[in-house]
């Protein structure tokens, strides 16, 4: 059971991965607010979660930076396409916040996805360098958005990669994972590390499309806190 309830922005909360964590993150009691472009189609998507989670005033649709300045803990669930201009933009409503990057920087060809090259390394670090006040963390990059808005209680079989620079942020993100599995997040290490976590998405999405599943991640030989 979650220790401590947070009001969570997610920046790009109309989209699968940011609607699906929302609906996580709502239904273990934490207020929520839906950022997007569209403030309107915001609210369209605050209703249908808020009608499925059956809680008057759980999801709360906004716009970007509403969702960015009104939280201490921010999700940034945005495309790549256009991920450097958004987050600059929302630099003043993102100083002093913990913000959680799932962006996972992706190309599609016949061949199938694959990872895009990123000069600063991954996109949890580009979004640290244009976020010099926040705390960016990079978490749940490989969870599939079906599975999120899925009706299992948790997603049981699977683990949360967390990985970040700052400890005590790391720290919350992890507890934060309690929503989606049933139990801490796993420490995967420095911010670094995202440069090798992003790009293992497209891996799941190869799976996904050969075994016809949503394929996720669990770490074996570890004992962790339910």
């Amino acid at each position: 059971m979650q220790s401590q309830t947070y009001p969570i922005g997610v920046i790009g909360g109309t989209g699968p991965q940011g609607k699906g964590l929302a609906y996580r993150f709502a239904r273990a009691g934490h207020r929520v607010f839906l950022g997007s472009r569209s403030p309107e189609r915001a609210q369209e998507a605050a209703q249908e979660l808020g009608a499925r989670l059956r809680v008057d005033r759980a999801v709360t649709g906004t716009s970007n930076a509403t969702a960015a300045e009104v939280n201490d803990v921010v999700v940034l669930a945005v495309p790549w396409n256009g991920h450097a201009e958004l987050v600059e933009g929302l630099r003043d409503e993102l100083a002093g916040k913990i913000v959680i990057s799932c962006v996972n920087p992706l190309g599609f060809d016949k061949r199938g996805p694959y990872g895009l090259p990123v000069s600063q390394g991954s996109a949890a670090e580009q979004a640290a360098a244009l976020l010099p006040g926040s705390r960016v963390v990079g978490a749940f990059h490989h969870v599939s958005a079906v599975s999120l808005l899925g009706d299992a209680e948790y997603l049981k079989d699977e683990d949360v990669l967390v990985c970040g620079d700052d400890a005590a942020a790391k720290g919350v993100v992890q507890e934060l994972v309690r929503t989606v599995t049933g139990r801490t997040g796993v420490d995967a290490g420095a911010l670094r590390l995202a440069r090798q976590l992003e790009p293992l998405t497209a891996v799941l999405i190869s799976i996904n499309k050969k075994y016809k599943t949503h394929s996720g991640l669990a770490v074996t030989g570890l004992t962790r806190s339910h």
